[in-house]
């Protein structure tokens, strides 16, 4: 493995940085704060996320029922719904399906689902022009990076970057980081983009197999714009997007917003039922390794996850390392568990970027254990012997210590005793990964389980 798809090498670049490090944590935690004080405003909060919890795994497990209901009923609403095996097969549909209409400019709201299939390259490549029409994938598009955040892409990024982005690209004013200014000047590059457009691609936030419809939710209103001015429109949606009934809907909206931004809801939560007037609409539903999750009692329920970003806003590791240090299309918690299950080889380190806190897992809405999740992948790797001849010395040897209490004891006694008086060089070297950026903590006189007995006595 390369050093690019290394989590741990990526994440020393970031934090090299850092009053950076410290900014990027603190915006996150603020939202994460938000996020807290919305929740406690619902009594029958921890309800809504056993709700969600049930209707996810219940969906996943008849998926092949409710999939072929959405596409009946979207198809009698004239809605034109396609499948794709995978990323290859979603853009060329896409593809097809602008070429049929002589498309040569899309402008398209934010989709994880796109960028995980590379969409965007991939219609530049045949001589269309994409244009992200979400304010921070607009900012990273300009500045050619893959989004940081799955609900906040520019997070990564202070005001004095985008103004120097958009002075650059769009010719505003150099030295002005007045965000109102900033705002203004990409709503009125987008608002003619919008105009000139033949055809407008949305993500899809939930299917609803009773009725055939998808929903949209952002804050700026952009989906609905690129889904209402030009005649086409397309919606791209992975499988596990999809929900049973309309009634559902309404747990996920509340717990939706709630969890990603602190809001009591999006701004605009909107529901397509067909094409506009005189327009087309298509949904191509993709699977891209998504079915293989539905096999394993282990990740099954990572499918589960609506995209709110809660996961990451809590995360120590991802806002002290930042989203690029992943390497995978969604970081965080969430991304390690996806990324690590569709190509352990490539991202072998992302399990291993996580304290298991649990916190992630607290805070999901729908109540996927990703921590527990993260710690499985960690033995998956083990028995497949992925892991770094290094990692899997030292966690043989740890389990072997640790299945020997009496040796554990005297071991820990002599560390006690030895360590204090040991000079720094024999602690701190190559050989002490773990020292390179921490110091030991001062070693306690007793033990904790020495401890324990004269508090409780050999009884307890």
């Amino acid at each position: 493995m390369s050093v690019l798809d290394d989590h741990p090498a990526k994440a020393k670049e970031f934090v090299a940085n850092d009053e950076r490090m410290h900014w990027h944590d603190q915006a996150l935690w603020f939202v994460r704060e938000k996020r807290d004080r919305t929740t406690k405003t619902i009594p029958e909060w921890e309800t809504l996320r056993r709700y969600a919890d049930q209707i996810k795994s219940h969906t996943m497990a008849n998926l092949d029922k409710y999939l072929l209901e959405f596409e009946k009923n979207a198809n009698e609403k004239g809605i034109t719904v396609h499948f794709a095996k995978d990323a290859k097969e979603h853009n060329e549909i896409v593809h097809r399906i602008l070429s049929e209409n002589n498309v040569k400019k899309v402008v398209k709201s934010k989709s994880m689902l796109t960028e995980e299939c590379h969409l965007n390259p991939y219609l530049e490549s045949k001589g269309m022009e994409v244009i992200d029409t979400d304010l921070g994938e607009r900012i990273v598009q300009l500045r050619n990076e893959p989004p940081s955040h799955i609900v906040l892409p520019a997070i990564h990024l202070k005001k004095q970057d985008v103004s120097d982005t958009f002075h650059e690209k769009m010719g505003t004013e150099k030295g002005n980081y007045d965000p109102t200014y900033l705002t203004r000047a990409a709503r009125a590059d987008l608002r003619q983009k919008f105009l000139d457009a033949d055809a407008g691609i949305t993500g899809v936030n939930f299917a609803i197999a009773n009725t055939g419809g998808v929903v949209v939710c952002t804050n700026e209103g952009n989906a609905d714009m690129g889904a209402s001015l030009p005649k086409l429109h397309i919606a791209c949606m992975g499988i596990e997007k999809v929900v049973p009934r309309l009634q559902d809907l309404s747990v996920f909206t509340r717990l939706l917003a709630r969890s990603a931004t602190g809001q009591a809801i999006t701004s605009y939560t909107s529901h397509f039922h067909g094409p506009v007037e005189g327009g087309q609409m298509h949904i191509v539903i993709v699977d891209n390794k998504r079915t293989p999750f539905l096999q394993s009692e282990s990740y099954k329920k990572a499918l589960n996850c609506i995209r709110c970003g809660a996961c990451m806003n809590t995360c120590p590791i991802y806002r002290r390392s930042g989203g690029h240090s992943y390497d995978y299309v969604i970081p965080g918690p969430i991304g390690s568990t996806l990324g690590t299950f569709r190509d352990p080889k490539k991202h072998k380190t992302l399990s291993f970027a996580c304290t298991l806190c649990g916190s992630c897992s607290n805070v999901c809405p729908v109540k996927i254990d990703l921590d527990s999740q993260l710690y499985t992948h960690r033995q998956d790797l083990r028995e497949k012997n992925i892991i770094s001849n290094q990692k899997r010395l030292s966690m043989q040897f740890a389990s072997w210590l640790m299945s020997k209490p009496a040796l554990f004891d005297f071991v820990g006694k002599v560390a006690r005793k030895v360590v204090p008086l040991l000079p720094k060089f024999m602690i701190y070297n190559r050989f002490n990964v773990w020292g390179k950026q921490r110091d030991i903590p001062t070693m306690p006189k007793k033990s904790f389980k020495e401890i324990y007995k004269e508090e409780f006595g050999n009884d307890k």
